[in-house]
């Protein structure tokens, strides 16, 4: 079961009210200001800096000696995107305790560097044989928004956690004990339909699931009493053997990833639920591993839908989208206000966009427009792709029942988009997002494994809804 992170001190970050014995200033200057500063700067600091030969460039920090040479401070460089400059800023510093220092300029102070700093020290240290070194932490400025940046922390912590677990750990029953702890931590109500109910109810989820040694389940979890609607559907394949249609192994190396939807949403949860935003907030995850045994679906089968939709299986390797079809139906039966999905569902979208860009469908452009605004602001990048009408032919391909992927081998991730659309229906507030939810490579503050793309850009969105 993954951790659910809930003290500033998990991040790096320590709470205005505490006063440790030792702080350093950490004065931070853009590079717009940074030569104010330095014509300020005491001369020993000066002929250090020009000494050391420091580039004033975003991300970059330098330490500041005393006129004894013991660590008297430091000076880091931002711009206007200190999330990220802030994480190679958090790297950079020795094992101190921090605070900024900004007032000298006037310069207003970005919640954004205070997330960057706790991005920077997430590692996945479970099942390593020595803890993660200790790091650098930093004093939370009085003036920032403490809910918010310890929601969006937590969140994302959870969600990469979830991600990088083992399979063997975060199967359908490890997902399902992470979402009862996070519905425990935050009192919010929860129920788990399995066995004979969900195969009554929900025959797709059911189907995928049912040749795994861990069976299936939905987990439904709702909190708040007042504000909109929101429900937030996360893909839950905790492993992706590609079932009859096997993956090769090289395919199937990372598809522990493969429930990246769901720590998506269950961490996004996690930072709404954390920074109290006055939203009525269901989370249907519906779970299954894609196994093989003699109870494998097989191609051209026929299955049964919550909708009463009968689909005709056009590749065992697309079932994220039937334990998303009924997840779907169940959460429209309800009215949200806005409910969107998060699924890793199609190498299609990636060979669009790439591994780090999730793609964004929505029945509503004026929402989808209002998504990417907040993506952008976030620095949390989303594209929109749209839900071309035309291809909607194609789900109708099949021998008997609607295709689950259509005839063609073309524009995949729009036709798994619109397949999801028969179940969404075009008339309801409804977006899906299409996400790698893994980092191939390390930077600053994204570490290579599990990411929770598109979390903050959502958090942002949900809270302007709420607030508007």
């Amino acid at each position: 079961m993954a951790d659910i992170y809930s003290n500033a001190t998990d991040f790096g970050l320590m709470m205005p009210s505490s006063e440790p014995d030792t702080i350093l200033p950490l004065y931070v200057v853009t590079t717009k200001s940074w030569q104010t500063w330095f014509t300020a700067a005491a001369d020993h600091h000066q002929r250090w800096i020009n000494d050391q030969g420091f580039t004033p460039k975003p991300g970059r920090v330098i330490t500041l000696p005393g006129q004894d040479g013991t660590l008297t401070g430091a000076v880091a460089i931002i711009s206007d995107q200190p999330i990220w400059d802030a994480a190679p800023i958090a790297d950079a510093l020795p094992v101190q305790t921090w605070r900024i220092d900004h007032h000298a300029l006037g310069t207003s102070f970005d919640d954004g560097f205070m997330l960057g700093w706790a991005l920077a020290h997430y590692r996945y240290t479970t099942y390593r044989d020595k803890p993660a070194p200790a790091r650098a932490s930093i004093m939370l400025p009085a003036e920032s928004d403490t809910a918010r940046i310890l929601g969006l922390a937590s969140g994302i912590y959870l969600g990469r956690d979830m991600i990088n677990m083992p399979p063997n750990k975060m199967n359908p029953a490890g997902l399902e004990d992470t979402a009862r702890a996070l519905a425990k931590t935050h009192k919010a109500k929860i129920t788990v339909i399995a066995g004979a109910k969900l195969a009554s109810n929900f025959p797709a989820i059911d189907c995928v699931g049912r040749a795994a040694e861990c069976p299936p389940r939905l987990i439904d979890m709702r909190w708040g009493k007042s504000g909109p609607k929101i429900t937030l559907i996360g893909k839950g394949i905790t492993f992706d053997s590609g079932g009859l249609d096997l993956k090769p192994s090289k395919a199937m190396e990372m598809m522990k990833k493969d429930m990246g939807g769901s720590a998506i949403a269950l961490g996004l949860a996690n930072a709404l639920m954390h920074a109290n935003v006055p939203i009525q907030l269901r989370v249907l995850v519906p779970t299954a591993e894609n196994a093989v045994s003699e109870r494998s679906m097989r191609p051209l089968d026929i299955i049964d839908t919550r909708a009463k939709l009968k689909v005709e299986i056009g590749n065992t390797d697309a079932e994220g989208r039937l334990v998303l079809a009924d997840a779907i139906t169940y959460a429209r039966e309800d009215k949200p206000d806005f409910m969107i999905d998060f699924a890793t569902l199609t190498g299609a979208a990636r060979v669009a966009l790439g591994t780090e860009l999730p793609a964004l469908f929505a029945n509503d452009d004026n929402v989808a427009r209002a998504i990417i605004d907040a993506s952008n602001k976030a620095h949390d990048p989303l594209w929109q792709l749209p839900l071309f009408d035309d291809y909607d032919r194609h789900l109708d391909a099949g021998y008997a029942a609607m295709s689950s992927t259509g005839a063609g081998g073309y524009g995949g991730a729009i036709t798994a988009a619109l397949f999801l659309r028969r179940f969404a229906g075009t008339d309801s507030n409804w977006a899906h997002i299409d996400v790698m939810a893994w980092n191939l490579s390390a930077r600053p503050g994204r570490p290579k494994g599990g990411e929770v793309m598109s979390l903050r850009a959502l958090f942002d969105y949900i809270d302007g809804l709420a607030h508007s």
